[in-house]
């Protein structure tokens, strides 16, 4: 299925949950905020939430410095 992630189209597998998309892709979810077709989905609900075909994802990682 196909996914748009920050602007960039992506494919996935069928029956992929967000926490499997993020882990998959090497995201941190401790230090990351997602928008699911315009929606902030809270970290206890990544394992949880399907993504289904033209779904649209917004990924902010947060990064420390100084």
């Amino acid at each position: 299925m196909q996914l748009t992630v920050n602007g960039q189209m992506q494919q996935c597998n069928d029956d992929t949950t967000l926490l499997d998309y993020l882990q998959g892709n090497g995201v941190d979810v401790k230090a990351v905020v997602v928008e699911l077709n315009r929606t902030v989905v809270k970290a206890d609900d990544f394992g949880t939430t399907v993504l289904n075909d033209g779904d649209v994802l917004e990924i902010l990682q947060f990064v420390g410095g100084g």
